[in-house]
């Protein structure tokens, strides 16, 4: 636990525009003198990506989630396989599925004409997150900038700590916990699924092998299945891509909540959050952000701040890499 001390010295900075995670000084000035044009930059970028391709927001927005619960927010998904290094790019949760790498890559160019070895690779996909919820109708928040990238990255981990399609809730809480991150954390940050589309594969089991408690759900879930099973049959069609949210798919709002009370959840730890909270804390949430939009984009820029300075690295554990793909 912190101390007095230190927790006031988080809160004097924080109101100072800067915050102290794991030791480092982050600030929303980190880069006004060394390159004032980075985040406009980035947002110019975000911007012609997604007029092109609307489901570039939800790919991004997801890379920083994937960085971030792997040995911290450092960029270390963005790199290639090298030397006997197995990049996290294949572990199960990301092979095939995680995207907006060359984005990131046409990114970096940039930046790195504008100012040469500045800005990590890690903050440009921090910003872009941010760029990314904002493009498509969701809440703005200031981005603490400063990190370094990794050095390394790890394919064993990407397979442990990323929380996968079919978690419980307590699998969920536990993920997030290991993380420092608490109970409105994990259901503010699942809105992220109001964006966005998951493989076939990802809740092919749900549709025809639902779990037990889902036997209760069958009449809400009857139309909803239903309509699941014509894009995804039983046998084929794994990658096929089906929207989280089917009613606002490229817009983000807090219609994810409102399907999670109709009973259509699409993945099963999404499900979750409404069928198994014997407590009632979690689906409070729920209902809470289902009512009142406000409070769920509150919460969720907070948690967004939070995650964001997981595992951040120093000057002397990481570096600005040139290139996001390969280390220096």
């Amino acid at each position: 636990m912190e101390s007095f001390s230190q927790v006031l010295f988080l809160l004097v900075f924080t109101s100072a525009c800067v915050i102290k995670a794991q030791g480092v000084l982050l600030s929303t000035h980190f880069y006004q003198e060394l390159c004032p044009l980075a985040e406009e930059i980035v947002r110019q970028h975000i911007e012609a990506e997604i007029y092109h391709d609307p489901n570039v927001a939800a790919q991004l927005l997801r890379l920083h989630f994937h960085d971030c619960f792997v040995m911290g927010c450092d960029a270390s998904v963005l790199l290639d396989d090298v030397d006997g290094m197995l990049s996290e790019k294949n572990a199960v949760p990301n092979k095939n599925s995680l995207r907006g790498f060359e984005v990131i890559d046409r990114i970096k160019f940039a930046l790195e004409i504008a100012c040469p070895g500045i800005v990590s690779c890690a903050d440009i996909v921090a910003i872009a997150a941010r760029d990314s919820v904002v493009s498509r109708g969701g809440p703005s928040w200031e981005v603490f900038l400063g990190r370094k990238d990794s050095l390394k990255a790890s394919f064993y981990e990407a397979n442990r700590r990323i929380p996968a399609p079919n978690s419980t809730l307590e699998t969920l809480i536990a993920n997030f916990e290991d993380h420092g991150l608490d109970i409105v954390d994990l259901v503010s940050l699942s809105g992220a699924h109001t964006i966005g589309r998951s493989r076939c594969t990802s809740f092919k089991e749900r549709l025809y092998n639902p779990p037990p408690f889902e036997a209760v759900w069958d009449e809400r879930h009857y139309g909803f299945f239903h309509l699941l099973r014509s894009i995804c049959p039983e046998e084929g069609h794994d990658n096929d891509l089906v929207p989280l949210d089917l009613k606002t798919p490229r817009r983000f709002d807090n219609f994810y909540y409102l399907n999670l009370l109709r009973g259509n959840a699409l993945l099963n730890s999404d499900s979750q959050l409404v069928t198994t909270d014997t407590e009632f804390v979690v689906s409070d949430l729920v209902w809470q952000y289902a009512l009142d939009q406000r409070l769920f984009f509150e919460h969720f820029t907070n948690s967004m701040i939070k995650m964001g300075n997981i595992g951040v690295l120093s000057e002397v554990e990481g570096e600005v890499r040139h290139n996001c793909r390969y280390t220096n």
